[in-house]
C-alpha cells in the first residue's frame, strides 16, 4: 500500500513539474506572424527595377515601365489614392521560340539618358519568412515564373512560383521551404533572407510574341506582364535574454567598427 501511494505521489509531482515548466518553455515557440509590404511599386524613383533578357530577345527588349494600375481585389475599383497607385510593367519579345527568360532585378539607378546605369541591390526580407506574396497580371501565355532567394550563407535558392497561364490579376503565394536556413545556433540567431530577382520563363511550345497582323507595330507583338504588392508573411518575434542589446548592429558598429 505504501509503495502504491509513493507511486501516485511521484506521478503527481512529475505532472506538477511539467505544468509549472510549460510557461518557461513556451517562449521558444512564440510567433508574431505579420504581413509586411516589401515593395508596392508606387514610387519608381524609390523602387527602381531593371530587366535583362536571354540571347534571343528582340532588339530593344525587354523593357520595364511603371503604369497607373492595380488589382481590384486589393484596392477596389475607385480608391481614394488611385492617381498614386502604380504597378511594375514588363514588356518582353523574342525572335524565336525557345526556353527564353527575362529577369526582373531590384536595384538602384544612376545617370540619365544613354548614360543611365543600374546596379543590382537585393531586397532584404524581414523576419523569418514563411511565404512570399505577389500579384501578377498575365495575358494568358503558357509561361512560368521563379523567385531567386539568397540565404545568409550566400546560397541562392530557386523557388518555382507557378504558371502564368491566367487572365488578368492573380495572387501568387509561395511557401519558403524549411530547408532554407533563416537562423543559426550562435548569436544573433536570426539570419534574414534577401530577394535576388524574379525570372519569367517562356516555353518552346508557346508563342514568343503576341499574334498580330503582318506589319503591326512592334509594341503590339510584345508580351506584357504586370506586378504589384510584393509582400512577405513573416515571423518577427525575437526572444529576449539577458544582454540581448550586445548583439544590436548599431552597438557592435559603434563599439568595434572604428578599428581602434
Amino acid at each position: 500500500m505504501k509503495s502504491f501511494m509513493s507511486s501516485i505521489l511521484g506521478l503527481a509531482f512529475v505532472a506538477f513539474a511539467l505544468v509549472t515548466v510549460q510557461p518557461l518553455a513556451a517562449d521558444d515557440v512564440t510567433v508574431n506572424i505579420e504581413s509586411v509590404v516589401v515593395q508596392d511599386f508606387d514610387d519608381s524613383a524609390a523602387q527602381p527595377w531593371f530587366v535583362m533578357g536571354s540571347k534571343f530577345a528582340t532588339e530593344g527588349f525587354p523593357k520595364v515601365a511603371y503604369v497607373n494600375s492595380w488589382p481590384l481585389a486589393v484596392f477596389g475599383s475607385n480608391p481614394a489614392n488611385k492617381d498614386n497607385l502604380n504597378a511594375l510593367g514588363v514588356a518582353m519579345l523574342f525572335d524565336r521560340r525557345e526556353y527564353n527568360w527575362v529577369d526582373l532585378v531590384p536595384g538602384k539607378k544612376s545617370g540619365t539618358g544613354e548614360s543611365t546605369t543600374y546596379e543590382p541591390v537585393e531586397l532584404p526580407l524581414p523576419g523569418r519568412v514563411s511565404a512570399i506574396d505577389l500579384w501578377i497580371w498575365s495575358p494568358n501565355f503558357s509561361y512560368y515564373i521563379e523567385a531567386y532567394i539568397r540565404d545568409y550563407k550566400g546560397i541562392v535558392h530557386v523557388i518555382d512560383m507557378g504558371e502564368l497561364s491566367h487572365v488578368g490579376w492573380k495572387n501568387f503565394r509561395i511557401n519558403i521551404p524549411s530547408s532554407i536556413p533563416q537562423s543559426k545556433k550562435y548569436l544573433p540567431r536570426r539570419e534574414s533572407l534577401s530577394l535576388v530577382k524574379f525570372r519569367i520563363w517562356t516555353r518552346p511550345t508557346e508563342v514568343a510574341a503576341t499574334p498580330a497582323p503582318a506589319g503591326s507595330p512592334i509594341h503590339e507583338k510584345a508580351v506584357y506582364f504586370y506586378f504589384d504588392q510584393l509582400k512577405v508573411l513573416t515571423d518577427t518575434f525575437e526572444s529576449l535574454y539577458d544582454g540581448d542589446q550586445l548583439t544590436d548592429q548599431d552597438f557592435v558598429e559603434k563599439t568595434w567598427g572604428s578599428g581602434e
